[in-house]
């Protein structure tokens, strides 16, 4: 008789508790702490962080916080929160799922123990970052195994690494693209934006860009675009290192002058709207657009708690 008992942690970046002061300069110290994020010199990057950008970020980056915060709080959370339930309509109710953050509220450690405490044998890990990264769900890997240190009786561990090129999750951005052309007609030019990071770390192994590509190249066949229809580019980047390029920004500034008055924009690395994109990609870049001559701009929402989303989800943690 199998007497397994599977549970399953969805895992995000997370947000502050709140869009204040306090909170926002919590979350930021912890996210900008972790050394997969910023493996600068430890004590030369606390002070830098301590006097020069939390007091510099922390007022910024609260402003951008209020004006995308919701009745539910961060959006981010909230639509963590409906992927989990509908998640759980597809499951068994035999099959906890519980939502852990790794830098704030509710955090990994207790979502393992919540986990563990329903007696959960056998833990499906699943970082919902497409595309690997050391920054992201490789800091993931680090706080469960801290968090497992204390426990004496080990469950086994599903560890999901990505889902870059996954036949479901392709469709399902290929099915939001074309239903954003139906909506919104076809662009000039289809934007994938990803999320940033510094070049070295992918000159020290960080194989990131290459899955972000895999996605891009992947939907673009399901598409059947050209290569003068779309382009891959990065954004979010910050401090004085060298990063992957093109930035996206830059790209939106200067494209008008070029004809091109008509973008839709992706995030395939985004498995939830968040700062990022709600406020970043379909506010602040979609000025640099408009201010550049361009005439309509388009971003295309996460994936979310979208049907073939959860079917994803189901597929990556279930089988």
């Amino acid at each position: 008789m199998n007497t397994e008992k599977r549970g399953i942690l969805l895992v995000n970046l997370g947000s502050p508790d709140a869009p204040t002061d306090a909170a926002v300069k919590c979350y930021l110290t912890r996210f900008l702490s972790d050394p997969r994020v910023i493996d600068t010199h430890p004590t030369l990057w606390y002070l830098l962080l301590r006097f020069i950008i939390l007091p510099r970020r922390t007022p910024k980056v609260k402003k951008l916080y209020q004006s995308i915060w919701t009745e539910k709080g961060s959006p981010l959370l909230a639509n963590s929160i409906k992927q989990q339930e509908a998640l759980a309509a597809y499951l068994s109710k035999d099959v906890p799922i519980e939502i852990g953050m790794t830098y704030s509220s509710p955090s990994i450690a207790n979502g393992l123990d919540r986990l563990i405490a329903q007696g959960v044998t056998k833990l499906v890990i699943l970082p919902l970052f497409p595309q690997y990264s050391a920054t992201t769900t490789g800091a993931i890997w680090d706080s469960v195994s801290k968090a497992l240190t204390k426990q004496r009786n080990l469950p086994t561990i599903h560890f999901i690494r990505d889902y870059a090129d996954h036949p479901l999750y392709i469709e399902a951005l290929a099915t939001s693209i074309r239903h954003a052309c139906e909506q919104k007609g076809k662009p000039d030019i289809l934007f994938f934006s990803y999320h940033g990071l510094p070049k070295r770390y992918v000159d020290e192994g960080d194989d990131y860009p290459n899955r972000c590509r895999l996605t891009t190249n992947a939907v673009v066949a399901l598409l059947g675009l050209t290569e003068d229809q779309y382009l891959m580019s990065w954004q979010s980047n910050f401090g004085k290192e060298e990063w992957l390029t093109p930035f996206t920004a830059d790209l939106l500034n200067v494209l008008p002058s070029q004809g091109i008055k008509n973008v839709h924009i992706i995030c395939p690395g985004f498995s939830s709207d968040c700062l990022e994109t709600l406020e970043e990609i379909a506010i602040s870049y979609k000025n640099i657009f408009l201010n550049a001559g361009g005439e309509h701009y388009h971003y295309i929402q996460a994936l979310n708690d979208s049907p073939m989303h959860i079917r994803l989800l189901q597929q990556l943690t279930i089988g």
